[in-house]
């Protein structure tokens, strides 16, 4: 019963392989060294490789091995991550391409860089206005403390929550500056990491065609080259 098992198997995965040409011969040398001929191919040496052979004994194409179901699932994760990997690259060529075309050169850069450090310098002017607002009131506040030298503990308690409200302001305000200091930081950092790069792609641009890539193509009309 194994043994029809196995004849049919073999015969399933024949008549799975491609079909060659009329009159092709098959052959191949299975496990045991045995050279093996027939007009399909041979289920003995799905595990190997066999040639295909013209009526005259000419090679027609080679057949490799089939693959077993773990090998297949390898093949497929090889061809997907080789996939992924073309995906990126032709990504990347076009982010450059984009980069390039909007900054041309390094003014377009500056221009660029200066505009993004103005706006973080725009925001922490709004921040140290607003300490100076508070600090005008923490001084007010300060005058009506006066009342209350010898002992603050009898001032108000709405005077006093208003100077915490104020001290608590001013501390915020001051992490904030502190975070937009951080954030010039980055932003320099961004843009002489971009322009490290901007300056290889516009190098590559103004690199001239070699005398042997320009001589490869020859001009539209011209007759072919002659060997010498």
């Amino acid at each position: 019963m194994g043994g029809v098992l196995l004849v049919t198997l073999g015969a399933e995965l024949a008549s799975a392989q491609p079909q060659g040409a009329p009159g092709s011969i098959y052959t191949c040398v299975d496990r045991s060294g045995r050279r093996l001929t027939a007009d399909r191919p041979i289920p003995e040496c799905l595990d190997r490789e066999q040639r295909e052979l013209s009526p005259s004994g000419i090679t027609r194409r080679q057949i490799g091995p089939s693959l077993t179901e773990l090998e297949r699932a390898a093949q497929d994760a090889q061809n997907r991550k080789d996939a992924e990997e073309r995906a990126r690259v032709v990504e990347e060529r076009r982010r450059e391409r984009v980069l390039v075309a909007r900054y041309p050169d390094k003014a377009a850069h500056d221009v660029e860089r200066a505009a993004a450090v103005q706006l973080v310098d725009d925001v922490t002017a709004i921040a140290e206005k607003r300490i100076a607002e508070l600090k005008a009131e923490r001084k007010k506040l300060d005058v009506e403390m006066e009342f209350y030298k010898k002992d603050p503990n009898k001032a108000p308690m709405t005077l006093r929550r208003k100077i915490g409200e104020v001290d608590d302001s001013v501390a915020e305000q001051q992490r904030f500056i502190a975070g937009q200091d951080q954030e010039k930081r980055r932003v320099h950092a961004r843009f002489d990491a971009e322009l490290a790069h901007l300056r290889k792609l516009w190098d590559a641009q103004r690199v001239p065609p070699t005398m042997g890539s320009a001589s490869a193509v020859p001009p539209v009309g011209a007759p072919p080259a002659r060997a010498p």
